[in-house]
């Protein structure tokens, strides 16, 4: 059984090695993947750091010192103390609050996002991928159009029109990131489709389902994991940049880009504070889910 170079499948085994007992040591491809991510110490920093604040987003319920819609006047821009760590901002609301329930929305606005933009690209570039003919042209035609669009414009067309929401930001962005998912898909399938595994399967019979779900797409997973997982980072980055312009997450709902509008007014006032945290924790994630996913793509095609 063949198939494409740096492709195999799931069940494939890396050959003996030789060991000081002259015993071989077999190991099955997920734990060669492992070993070289786990000496990979950017990619593992950044695992380490993704876990981490998602954790913290997670919890953020119990972790939270205050109600991050709570106001109060009397303390409003507040430098970072030990009664408010990260200080308040111009309303008064408890900064380190707000940013661990912001991470819930932004962090939850990215990976929704990308299931749904990931899931469209799979579906479309399967379908060109394997049927080929009219349906390729079509399906590949109209993913070139929408490459071809302003993406991030058109995000913000969209949401002028719609009342802000976070269902609409995962609508908008899920929509308008699935294509180059697609054609790594189809450029996979293309090539699969006409390997020898493929086409024993479907000499004994096999229905296209069969070949299309259990033969060619377990061996896409690698390149669908690594787009996702980069992607993730850039649907955290336009959430941050709509909700900064206002377009985004509605404004009385906290999200690190909210945060972001609100501080670039505190900073005219001194407070360096209110903007500098969220932001902050805006590049700490993007660069933790890029090397990652940066080490899990070596990782996969070593």
């Amino acid at each position: 059984m063949t198939v494409n170079a740096g492709i195999e499948p799931r069940s494939a085994v890396i050959p003996a090695l030789p060991t000081l007992s002259g015993k071989p040591v077999i190991r099955r491809r997920h734990q060669r993947i492992w070993l070289h991510f786990r000496h990979n110490r950017l990619a593992v920093a950044g695992g380490i750091l993704l876990l981490l604040i998602s954790a913290l987003a997670i919890f953020a319920p119990t972790l939270a010192p205050y109600d991050p819609a709570y106001i109060d006047l009397g303390k409003a821009s507040s430098a970072p103390s030990w009664q408010h760590w990260l200080g308040t901002d111009r309303m008064g609301r408890d900064i380190l609050s707000r940013i661990l329930f912001g991470g819930r929305v932004s962090l939850g606005v990215g990976f929704a996002a990308m299931i749904l933009g990931t899931t469209i690209g799979v579906v479309f570039g399967a379908a060109a991928g394997y049927a080929r003919g009219a349906i390729d042209g079509i399906l590949m035609r109209f993913t070139d159009m929408m490459l071809a669009l302003p993406t991030f414009f058109l995000l913000i067309t969209v949401q002028a029109i719609f009342v802000p929401s976070v269902l609409n930001v995962i609508l908008v962005i899920g929509l308008t990131s699935w294509m180059g998912v697609a054609r790594i898909v189809r450029g996979q399938f293309l090539t699969l489709k006409h390997r020898d595994f493929v086409i024993a399967a479907r000499a004994t019979g096999c229905s296209k389902r069969r070949i299309v779900f259990s033969h060619i797409l377990p061996n896409v997973t690698s390149q669908i994991l690594v787009s996702f997982t980069l992607g993730v980072a850039n649907a955290v980055l336009v959430e941050s940049a709509l909700s900064f312009l206002g377009l985004g997450v509605p404004v009385y709902q906290a999200s690190w880009g909210n945060m972001l509008m609100d501080g670039q007014m505190s900073i005219l006032t001194g407070a360096w504070w209110v903007a500098f945290f969220p932001g902050l924790m805006i590049l700490l994630t993007a660069e933790a889910i890029n090397l990652f996913g940066d080490g899990l793509e070596d990782a996969l095609y070593r």
